[in-house]
């Protein structure tokens, strides 16, 4: 997604520990317009396999994963890091670690949000040791629903995240795959391939 690229290459930034700063357009402040285009590029991709919930990990995925269910004609599940008080009731539970923030988090989603007829799409701002995806493969597990796929915003395809959900059989549909930050250099998987 030629926006994307572009939007990273001239906003992200790389900051210590390895870490891809977007906060301009993707996870503080948010770009409606590329917002849209990126839900409809992810409702493009996916649509044949007739998703009926996408769900995603509160905080930085909504805005993808909102955009993504609006064109799909969808709901959104939003699987909470802390369970609200208002979440009464039976909930899915799972364990994540998070490689930016450097802590674990137990993922929760009210048991009523998800059943064993869904069909899950799955859509995250970024991947980088599948840690997040996992635990959201993990809910829709525990639902008896089927993962139809996973979308992702940027891939850190250095990482080990990618080979790993799709070892085990995820489709995994990356829209900005970053081969290094290496030096604080953004480097595309895409440049490395062609160039």
């Amino acid at each position: 997604m030629r926006a994307l690229l572009e939007k990273i290459a001239a906003e992200g930034e790389v900051v210590a520990g390895g870490v891809l700063k977007v906060d301009r357009f993707l996870n503080h402040q948010v770009d409606p317009h590329l917002m849209k285009r990126i839900g409809e590029e992810f409702a493009d991709q996916f649509r044949g396999e007739r998703p009926t919930k996408v769900l995603t990990l509160e905080s930085s995925g909504i805005s993808p994963a909102l955009m993504t269910a609006y064109e799909l004609g969808v709901p959104l599940v939003v699987a909470r890091k802390r369970r609200p008080l208002t979440m009464t009731g039976e909930v899915y539970r799972a364990e994540v670690y998070s490689f930016t923030k450097q802590e674990a988090n137990e993922i929760v989603v009210s048991r009523s949000l998800l059943d064993g007829f869904d069909r899950v799409l799955i859509i995250d701002d970024f991947l980088a040791n599948g840690q997040a995806a996992l635990g959201m493969v993990e809910v829709v597990r525990q639902a008896g629903a089927a993962v139809v796929g996973i979308g992702i915003v940027i891939e850190k395809a250095f990482q080990d995240g990618g080979r790993l959900l799709r070892s085990r059989g995820f489709r995994v549909v990356s829209l900005a795959r970053i081969a290094s930050l290496a030096d604080g250099v953004i480097r595309f998987h895409e440049e490395v391939m062609n160039g």
